[in-house]
């Protein structure tokens, strides 16, 4: 009776969460039995195991069957309780193997223990393996006979990661060391060094003095910057400055290239890489650093180097070659398109000159007094205005054409042409003309311009073959270096002027050569093959670019580019009715060919002018020298001798009452003209010209003189 009293409040000591369910737990059904019958010995050790704090467990009789406390049930997780009371092998079943030798161990009366053993176990709801050190020991009756076993199980898997950690860290020191020492080895690195910035003192290695011609005493006690300094290259010496204070003054690492002098007099390229450490007040206090050996890298470069400037040397031979190659090929085709102008040009010239040679023959004999001699003077006349259009057509389509550009309002320019142009293409076709609001003015030649839409406008005639829409187009155009791509135009603003047609159209064979020059599909005798192309030399001379679409049966449209201006509209002066001054003026006439000299002085007397005449720029410049009075001069462009026209020029202009000068020439040159545009104040007259031509211009100059 009182050994039952005595069990009983041993069971009423067993505090915890665990002793409760101990006590709670039906044992009937367990080979433990009712708790009431359980034998001493095994009450003594579940109050001992309950009391610790280490994670402990009964494993009791053949079966093992499993008590433990409050630490185990922490340990064995989600688990608990459900495994408390059954077989030890049914409660780990991972570890069902290793337990049944625990139990057969400890009732052989045996102990076991083993130290950081892994296994895995479930923890947080996944798999993951843990380390234990495990001690198994023996429990015997009151007759000393094993009954069961006490497990008590330490978690020693934070220090065993902990060691691991450890290990790896210092696997990598290891290693890390290891190569450091192979780097310092190797002969790639040539030194360290730390700078000691408050006392300006710095110390090396061994290496470091041998890079830097030091002894190592030297370099052991310390030495001012300075005086590494004094064995950089001087071309290098500023930029390392620089890099160091940047790095002492920003806290950026220090990376520099530099040259320093070598043994043999000569000089080694070396990196030099470091940092900068700060005290706890933002003071720079040391420079650590190391140096390594790249002389070898820096003289490949440098090789590669001469290399690629020796390629390019070559690359840049090659397109030379190229470009002589594509400019003698350039030549022949322009030899070949000359040769083939040449013959139209003779061929158009000589009928020209037929017509001139055949009309004088004829005056040689008739009387002065026939009736036929007015006409067939006329008739000559009209076949030197023939040779002088074809003339102005080749100047046109060569860009040699001289240009006088004024500011040009398209709103004007389409409403004072459409007249002439209705007259051109006559009655049955209808001329539309469409403008942008607000057009932008351009600049260019406006007698060019006229004659270049006159030559569209009968071309579109004759596509339509007189009957059909003509439409003159007028847009601002912003123009993009996309959008300029062979254009060989600048981006900018232009301003578009397109003539379109309901015409017959060009097939592409056809349209591909347009712009040749005697290239025409209209029948012999119907047109020179000109017109186009005194078009595409007009607006390329003017700084603009030409573009042609056409369709068959569809119609033509020709596109012109103009750069815009800025500038107003330039007033054209109202032309009045001028009377040509005759007699009492001294006329000075300059050219170095006979007949055109003695036709012009014969026409000038004719006219009642004194005339005075010079076979070249030279005799001219002795006759104004002498001092006789010359109320003008007229003079031939292109001139033998030391005195050009431009000189006589320059006399006439320099005079307290200046000479005015008439410029006559065939072919304009660039001392009376720049980039193809007359210079201010210079007359220009054409050859050939008539006489009605010759005294306009004259009257016109001896009344501005005035």
């Amino acid at each position: 009776m009182t050994s039952n009293i005595s069990d009983h409040r041993q069971l009423d000591s067993w505090i915890g969460e665990t002793a409760r369910a101990i006590r709670d737990f039906d044992w009937s059904a367990t080979p433990l039995g009712s708790i009431d019958t359980w034998p001493h010995v095994l009450r003594a050790v579940v109050q001992v195991m309950l009391r610790n704090a280490l994670p402990m467990a009964v494993l009791w009789g053949e079966e093992g069957t499993l008590l433990y406390n409050d630490a185990y049930a922490k340990f064995s997780g989600g688990r608990h309780p459900r495994i408390l009371g059954m077989p030890i092998e049914d409660a780990w079943p991972e570890a069902a193997e290793f337990n049944r030798n625990v139990v057969d161990t400890g009732l052989r009366g045996e102990s076991l223990s083993y130290h950081d053993i892994s296994f895995t176990l479930p923890r947080d709801g996944r798999d993951a393996q843990v380390w234990l050190d495990l001690h198994y020991s023996p429990v015997a009756s009151n007759e000393g006979v094993p009954v069961g076993v006490l497990a008590i199980v330490v978690d020693t898997s934070e220090r065993v990661l902990l060691e691991r950690t450890r290990a790896e860290a210092e696997g990598a020191f290891r290693e890390a060391n290891e190569r450091l020492q192979l780097a310092l080895n190797s002969g790639a690195v040539l030194g360290t060094f730390v700078w000691e910035i408050q006392v300006d003192r710095v110390k090396g290695d061994e290496r470091f003095a041998r890079t830097f011609l030091f002894s190592f005493d030297e370099v052991a006690r310390g030495m001012p910057i300075q005086a590494a300094f004094a064995k950089i290259h001087p071309d290098d010496v500023e930029r390392v400055r620089a890099l160091i204070t940047r790095t002492v003054r920003d806290g950026e690492l220090f990376r520099a290239e530099y040259r320093i002098r070598s043994g043999d007099s000569g000089w080694t390229w070396i990196l030099a890489t470091g940092r900068c450490d700060f005290d706890e007040h933002g003071t720079a206090t040391r420079f650590p650093g190391v140096i390594i050996d790249i002389h070898d890298r820096k003289i490949a470069e440098e090789s590669l180097r001469e290399l690629t400037r020796s390629l390019e040397d070559k690359i840049s031979e090659a397109v030379a070659a190229r470009i002589a190659v594509e400019a003698q090929l350039r030549q022949s085709l322009k030899m070949e398109a000359l040769g083939a102008m040449t013959g139209g040009v003779a061929h158009d010239f000589n009928n020209t000159l037929q017509a001139i040679s055949g009309n004088l023959q004829l005056l040689q004999y008739l009387p002065p007094t026939d009736s036929r001699v007015p006409e067939r003077v006329h008739a000559a006349l009209e076949a030197v205005q023939r040779g002088a259009k074809l003339a102005s057509q080749l100047l046109s389509f060569a860009r040699r054409q001289p240009q006088s550009p004024v500011v040009i309002n398209p709103q004007r320019l389409f409403d004072e042409m459409r007249e002439l142009l209705q007259h051109a293409v006559g009655p049955s076709v209808s001329i539309n003309t469409l403008l942008a609001e607000h057009a932008w003015n351009f600049c260019v030649d406006r007698n060019q311009l006229e004659n270049a839409l006159l030559n569209l406008a009968i071309n579109a005639r004759d596509a339509m073959r007189g009957d059909g829409k003509l439409t003159l187009a007028c847009s601002n155009e912003m123009l993009d270096a996309a959008a300029c791509e062979g254009k060989d135009l600048p981006p900018g603003e232009y301003v578009k002027l397109s003539a379109s047609d309901t015409g017959a159209g060009m097939a592409p064979d056809v349209l591909e050569r347009a712009f040749e020059p005697f290239f025409t599909t209209k029948p012999e005798g119907h047109g020179t093959g000109l017109g186009l192309s005194m078009v595409f030399g007009f607006v390329k001379q003017s700084g603009g670019h030409i573009a042609v679409s056409s369709s068959v049966d569809v119609g033509t449209t020709v596109e012109m580019f103009f750069p815009r201006s800025f500038d107003d509209e330039t007033t054209l002066p109202r032309a009045g009715r001028l009377t040509a001054q005759t007699g009492g003026a001294t006329v000075l006439v300059v050219d170095d060919d006979p007949a055109v000299l003695m036709s012009t002085v014969a026409i000038l007397e004719a006219m009642h002018y004194i005339v005075l005449r010079a076979a070249n720029g030279d005799a001219a410049m002795s006759v104004l020298e002498s001092g006789v009075n010359v109320d003008l001069i007229l003079t031939d462009v292109v001139m033998p001798g030391k005195v050009k026209c431009a000189d006589l020029a320059e006399w006439a202009f320099s005079q307290l009452q200046p000479v005015p000068v008439i410029y006559v020439s065939g072919y304009t040159r660039d001392f009376i003209s720049r980039d193809g545009v007359l210079r201010p104040n210079v007359t220009l007259l054409g050859k050939p010209y008539r006489a009605e031509a010759l005294a306009k211009e004259i009257a016109g100059a001896l009344k501005g003189a005035v």
